[in-house]
């Protein structure tokens, strides 16, 4: 019971404490509210409350600082206005804020937890007891799911003798049940694309002859890998289905991946189909056609590269060439995709580094064919749970291991204090004829310092640590062709040391470098540090990645540096990244095709995704099925999740 409420003022000008005495049959305790004196309209003498918060011994007594309460009803209850007790005209709200498991929401807007729960549990009130449930009954019985309505009500408002650790673990079964019906929905919708991409028709399937194999086995230089043979018959599989392939090539950095698209390539052009090769960045795209058109130099294709900096006379050439259909392949970067590109018969588009293109632009690109066969490569593996999501409506070919003669690559990590032990060590490298990078950060919020520093890492490389050597600068702010001169340079042998920005992240190829230098290597991400890795150790040396690192460490960048000199394996590494960073921030922006969840987690509940998958397929294959849930999921997938369909 209220004994008394007052507000009392203090010495500091404005601030005020509101003090109340209540009591219970064990005693009489007071309870304070610093600076909310307009709590003096909601208390009143002979009101009975409920008090939670910590209790402390003061030279006044018991006290309860800043506690939560409640209003239960009393003897003026029939009287008193439904608002000063917290609760609403429609519903008897005794006991919601204690006494009990409580919701606790994050404030939104001038919504307090306290007023969210009063709402959440009107809006639960005005429920039908019978309320449609999306998932089918049988879904249900095999998950062990309880029904939608029970779920809604218990997440909110727990039973009574809930396992508070299985609720803050989003493990009870109304999580459960929340959690699977959105990734069901989520899986159903991903199929039904899948489906209706299988429901298209190319123009023609591709054949296989003995004379496209003979033609296959001329231009291979080496010995293919089980995983590279293997990821062909995949792709060819596809290819000669009288569907559209829509396929992600997943590989490790330097695990040949170039020669399964090549492959892919000589097959359409065989069958006289014409081949758009697309690569993030113009020395990408350069490096692609020189090897190609090394590889295919013997053949009866013409092979043209088109870039942003290709001149207007000589576009206006290919344009017209590709229109005719006299170039059978088109290596290039987005320019591939300008309006006034057209094919005579594009039969197969292969997409590099597919992560750094829009959805938009991958898009694009297929529009200039018939429903082409689509090939998509990454060297960033993608865990399986993202893979179900962000790439659930393609097939995966997944490439693992090495060609033969790749040695692994020795990585250490080391702090700033033994930089000149590691310059000792490039030196003798540098003298056995080897070629060396020096990585330098370069983020967007300090560009302009991180520019400074590479610029004067350069300087101070060519002019006191390697006199004796040639040094090169790369970074993202030069123009297209200072870019490409440079690194022309480094991969002729025309400089040994390149001092870059992450611009070589991707695909960069030079068999003569052995070392790898990475500076601040704390402040980049662990997908990153392993692409850079990954431009050494592409030839028959043995090469080498110091990770330069500033003391003191967090505990993130720990693990992060931990992960990369423990294993090689760029599947393993992306797990340990997707673990390190979550969904979101793996794959960059939201363009990347991650749908908006609303209780799932990719990570915590990937278990759970994988039921869903399993479950919808089920669905799905079943004739009789749910017709009137996938009209839902049709109506409002894609609104639902954020997603925007390509097709």
């Amino acid at each position: 019971d209220v004994i008394s409420c007052g507000v009392r003022p203090t010495r500091r000008a404005g601030f005020k404490i509101l003090e109340l005495l209540v009591r219970d049959p064990t005693g009489a305790l007071r309870a304070v509210w610093f600076n909310q004196p307009f709590l003096a309209d909601v208390f009143r003498p002979r009101q009975r409350i409920v008090l939670y918060g910590k209790l402390e011994l003061t030279s006044h007594g018991l006290q309860l600082q800043n506690p939560q309460y409640e209003l239960l009803k009393d003897k003026d209850a029939e009287d008193a206005d439904p608002d000063d007790r917290g609760e609403s005209p429609g519903g008897d709200l005794e006991g919601l804020h204690t006494g009990r498991i409580v919701p606790v929401y994050e404030k939104t807007g001038h919504l307090t937890t306290k007023v969210q729960r009063v709402l959440v549990h009107q809006a639960l009130a005005g429920l039908p007891a019978d309320l449609p449930d999306s998932l089918p009954g049988e879904v249900r019985d095999r998950q062990g799911l309880i029904d939608r309505r029970r779920a809604l009500a218990e997440v909110h408002f727990p039973p009574e003798g809930a396992p508070l650790d299985e609720l803050n673990r989003f493990r009870s079964p109304a999580h459960r049940r929340l959690i699977f019906e959105e990734f069901f929905l989520f899986q159903i919708g991903i199929l039904l694309r899948r489906r209706a991409a299988d429901a298209d028709l190319k123009a023609r399937p591709v054949v296989i002859t003995d004379d496209i194999r003979a033609s296959a086995r001329r231009v291979l230089p080496f010995r293919l890998t089980g995983d590279q043979k293997k990821a062909i018959a995949e792709i060819v599989g596809d290819m000669k289905r009288p569907h559209p392939m829509n396929r992600l090539l997943q590989g490790d950095v330097g695990s040949g991946k170039t020669i399964v698209a090549l492959m892919a390539a000589l097959v359409a052009m065989e069958n006289g189909l014409q081949v758009a090769f697309m690569a993030p960045t113009e020395i990408l795209a350069d490096q692609h056609f020189i090897n190609i058109r090394r590889l295919l130099e013997g053949s009866r294709f013409r092979i043209a590269s088109l870039t942003g900096s290709t001149p207007a006379r000589k576009r206006r050439e290919l344009q017209a060439e590709l229109a005719g259909g006299s170039v059978h392949m088109a290596v290039g970067t987005h320019a591939l995709i300008e309006e006034a590109v057209a094919f005579r018969e594009l039969g197969l588009v292969v997409i590099d580094e597919q992560h750094r293109f829009g959805v938009m632009q991958r898009a694009a690109l297929r529009a200039k064919g018939l429903h082409p066969d689509v090939l998509v490569m990454t060297a960033t593996p993608i865990p399986r749970t993202l893979a179900l999501t962000a790439y659930g409506d393609l097939d995966t070919s997944t490439m693992r291991e090495m060609p033969p003669g790749r040695r692994p690559i020795k990585t250490t990590a080391k702090p700033e204090s033994r930089r000149d032990e590691i310059y000792e060590f490039m030196r003798q490298q540098l003298d056995s004829g080897r070629q060396a990078y020096v990585i330098y950060p370069l983020v967007e919020e300090s560009a302009k310092v991180d520019l400074k520093a590479a610029t004067e890492m350069a300087d101070h490389l060519a002019q006191e640590v390697f006199p004796a050597y040639r040094v090169g600068l790369l970074h993202g702010k030069m123009k297209e062709d200072a870019k490409d001169h440079v690194m022309g340079a480094f991969a002729r042998g025309d400089l040994d040391v390149l001092v870059a920005t992450t611009v070589v992240e991707v695909g960069v190829d030079v068999p003569n470098a052995t070392v790898m230098l990475i500076e601040h290597a704390e402040r980049f991400g662990l997908s990153q540090l392993h692409q850079l890795r990954g431009r050494v150790g592409r030839g028959a040396h043995q090469s080498f990645c110091m990770l330069l690192y500033q003391a003191p460490l967090s505990d993130q960048s720990r693990a992060r540096l931990a992960a990369l000199t423990e294993t090689a394996d760029g599947f393993e590494i992306a797990e340990r990244d997707l673990q390190l960073r979550g969904p979101g921030d793996f794959f960059g922006t939201r363009q990347s095709g991650l749908p908006t969840l609303r209780v799932g987690d990719l990570l915590r509940d990937h278990q759970l995704m994988e039921d869903a998958r399993r479950e919808a397929v089920a669905v799905l294959d079943n004739p009789q099925g749910a017709p009137a849930l996938i009209e839902m999921v049709r109506a409002s997938w894609e609104q639902r999740f954020g997603l925007v369909g390509v097709g």
